[in-house]
């Protein structure tokens, strides 16, 4: 693609943990990058607020779920990273119907203004917890797509939402779908954040959920790289790509190799605050990445331990633990 180097990329959701991450990422590479997040009376810009890139990035503020502001942000765009939605699963049981509103009708808005704009590529950021519990191993996107949350399933819809736009007006789209990513800048309503935080805050009694489900784990910044390989390669239009290790590992063993990589002895004390439901819990998620490695030259380049280790120097800094409040258990 040869226009690559000369496109106007917007990334929705660019003040989030994963988008901010992105976000920088592309201006790294020498992309010209505009920042959508949701609209704020302070204009504050999430974890873009204190960017290194902050001059070098133009942030719109609106909001997913507003046509007009999504349409407006989007004029001059030649591709659209979308990435702003509802994540956190416990909250879907609270409120399914802000998750459809965001993850549903913000995909639409999104889809609609990229057709009437006649973009050059839309990425449609998916989830592996569309997959449910894993029905065979390793994942790839040929799995039958399960709702095992309120959350997972806005998601299943989005997805085959954007597949019916590409399918009925040949919108050059992709979908790119992540296994769960890890890194700096990542919120409590996550197993690595919520396990480093308690450890730096001097507990020794480690609260949480379940202990027996797995996780394929990726560096953030191996997520950010798929993300840039999918967007360059021609072959994967119309198609769902996984980005993952191929990698498995269970909650209870990810404490003990954080709580050693800490120096630390800690002990599980199980939550039911934490635990969800039984039919809704993905006991098991492990990536096949082989259509990713196939189409694009990806290559992860942070091992878990050096993963974790960024992670948790990151944590370390006074600045930055102070964002999470560990006595409490985040919704």
């Amino acid at each position: 693609m040869d226009s690559i180097s000369n496109s106007k990329i917007l990334v929705t959701g660019a003040t989030g943990f994963i988008g901010s991450h992105l976000t920088e990422y592309l201006v790294e590479k020498g992309h010209d990058v505009i920042a959508f997040d949701r609209y704020n009376p302070n204009n504050n810009w999430g974890w873009l607020e204190n960017s290194e890139y902050k001059n070098d990035i133009q942030v719109i503020l609106g909001d997913v779920r507003d046509y007009d502001s999504v349409s407006k942000a989007m004029i001059g765009c030649d591709v659209i990273f979308h990435l702003a939605a509802l994540i956190g699963i416990p909250y879907s049981y609270v409120s399914p119907l802000a998750y459809i509103r965001t993850n549903i009708e913000g995909s639409y808005n999104i889809l609609e203004a990229a057709k009437n704009l006649d973009l050059k590529q839309i990425l449609i950021t998916s989830t592996s917890e569309t997959y449910g519990t894993a029905q065979y191993v390793p994942i790839d996107e040929k799995h039958p797509l399960v709702g095992q949350s309120p959350y997972s399933a806005t998601k299943i819809a989005a997805d085959q939402l954007a597949i019916s736009y590409h399918r009925s007006f040949n919108l050059p789209l992709k979908i790119v779908r992540p296994f769960n990513t890890y890194g700096p800048r990542q919120s409590l309503r996550a197993i690595i954040p919520t396990i480093i935080s308690q450890i730096l805050n001097g507990r020794t009694e480690i609260e949480l959920g379940s202990l027996s489900p797995t996780r394929d784990l990726t560096f953030v910044k191996d997520t950010c790289a798929g993300f840039e390989e999918v967007f360059k390669t021609d072959s994967l239009i119309g198609e769902v790509v996984n980005i993952g290790m191929n990698t498995e590992i269970s909650i209870g063993d990810l404490v003990d190799l954080v709580a050693n990589k800490m120096n630390t002895k800690v002990k599980i004390i199980s939550n039911e605050k934490r635990v969800r439901p039984e039919n809704s819990e993905v006991e098991r998620l492990v990536c096949d990445n082989t259509r990713l490695l196939t189409h694009t030259s990806w290559k992860p380049i942070y091992n878990f331990d050096k993963g974790i280790g960024e992670v948790i120097k990151w944590m370390k800094k006074p600045e930055n633990l102070e964002y999470f409040k560990s006595e409490e258990y985040v919704v």
